[in-house]
């Protein structure tokens, strides 16, 4: 799973169902992510697996996602399937922006907490999640991941861009165009600041020295193009 400084949405992301809760008691959703072991790891390439790498790192600061829902009924919660599509990881052990903070080269477990609305008076975004009566914690050994700040396999990173839908930008666009290109074309808000213009299909236009206005140089008489700086 990369992680980033300015945060990273985890992808796939954690969609759960639940069932059994009181449909008139309010609950809170929330998700933290603890470490599976002490050991940090490393990708051997020659033949591709995860080995020790040594002890891990010292603990991070505790971080909790707290479902932007929360709280609601049980009947609500049951009713929907529930996306943490929205939770993002950082490697930034500084962030101030409420992501949650893992180390690079580890093992991660997500859990996931139903918390009754009257236990989670101490519920924080950057506490421990409160235990006791009235509080349940899921995880799924088959969610374990690793973290990275770039892909060691590419099989992983051809199977990201194809199934991530915020990776759209670097999946073949119809014309076998990718990477950047690609990229740039997917964000509406982007428009060029400099193209070329060419006048030689349009009557009456001589051919005529031109003048490049990012270096003030003069180009001979040879072709009839225009390099210029222009808005769209």
């Amino acid at each position: 799973m990369i992680i980033t400084k300015a945060g990273r949405r985890m992808f796939p992301a954690m969609r759960v169902k639940i069932s059994g809760l009181d449909p008139h008691q309010q609950y809170y959703i929330a998700m933290d992510i603890v470490p599976v072991d002490n050991k940090r790891y490393r990708y051997v390439y020659h033949s591709s697996k995860w080995m020790v790498a040594g002890n891990a790192d010292s603990p991070v600061p505790p971080r909790v996602y707290i479902h932007p829902d929360s709280p609601a009924s049980g009947e609500t919660w049951m009713r929907q399937v529930i996306s943490f599509d929205k939770l993002k990881l950082t490697n930034n052990e500084l962030d101030d922006q409420g992501h949650i903070i893992l180390h690079s080269m580890h093992k991660y477990q997500p859990r996931v907490h139903v918390i009754r609305k009257d236990c989670g008076d101490d519920l924080s975004p950057i506490k421990p999640v409160p235990s006791g009566e009235g509080v349940k914690a899921f995880s799924f050994p088959e969610t374990v991941f690793t973290t990275v700040t770039a892909y060691q396999n590419q099989q992983i990173t051809r199977l990201k861009i194809d199934r991530n839908p915020f990776a759209k930008g670097f999946r073949d666009s119809g014309r076998n165009r990718m990477g950047l290109e690609a990229l740039v074309e997917s964000y509406a808000f982007w428009r060029p600041s400099l193209r070329t213009l060419t006048f030689e299909d349009i009557p009456g236009i001589p051919k005529q020295e031109y003048r490049d206005l990012k270096t003030d140089y003069i180009f001979p008489k040879r072709d009839n193009l225009v390099s210029r700086e222009t808005k769209l």
